[in-house]
């Protein structure tokens, strides 16, 4: 049996991760304060994806265990992923930069980060979305494949 985080949303999808697998890491959340940030986000951001994009959302990286974050080249050691606040994903058929801008005039958030996309290959990179429930900085960044820092908004397009 599998915990529903939102109707669309199971927790197993939030937490699957390959490289989690490949190094034996357990992923599994430990505190109830994690699946409870896990159902907000849920509820808050990707149940209103789903209405718009309908079911073929693919979360990439959703909660990270600090090991496996550890893990996971260029995360940050202040993730939001670590307390069940982010995600990462794309939409088949639909460009990341277009999800992007979607996101940003449609929901709420704290961050959002277009990752890795390059101008002209629509299928590039991906759209990171975190939610805190509160206080959202709605703080739009670009975080170009091979450079370190993070640039303010999304890339004119």
């Amino acid at each position: 049996m599998s915990t529903k985080l939102s109707p669309n949303l199971d927790l197993s999808t939030m937490i699957k991760s390959d490289k989690a697998i490949l190094l034996g890491i357990d992923n599994t959340p430990k505190s109830e304060e994690i699946i409870d940030n896990l159902r907000l986000l849920a509820e808050n951001v990707y149940e209103k994806l789903f209405l718009k994009f309908g079911h073929n959302i693919i979360v990439n990286s959703g909660y990270r265990c600090p090991e496996l974050n550890k893990a996971v080249r260029n995360s940050s050691s202040k993730s939001q992923h670590m307390v069940g606040q982010a995600m990462d994903i794309e939409i088949p058929g639909i460009s990341n930069y277009d999800l992007a801008k979607w996101v940003s005039e449609n929901l709420d958030f704290d961050q959002l980060i277009l990752e890795n996309y390059v101008l002209g290959n629509p299928d590039s990179g991906w759209v990171h979305i975190s939610y805190k429930g509160s206080d959202n900085r709605k703080q739009i960044k670009t975080k170009k494949k091979d450079v370190d820092k993070l640039l303010d908004g999304l890339p004119a397009h």
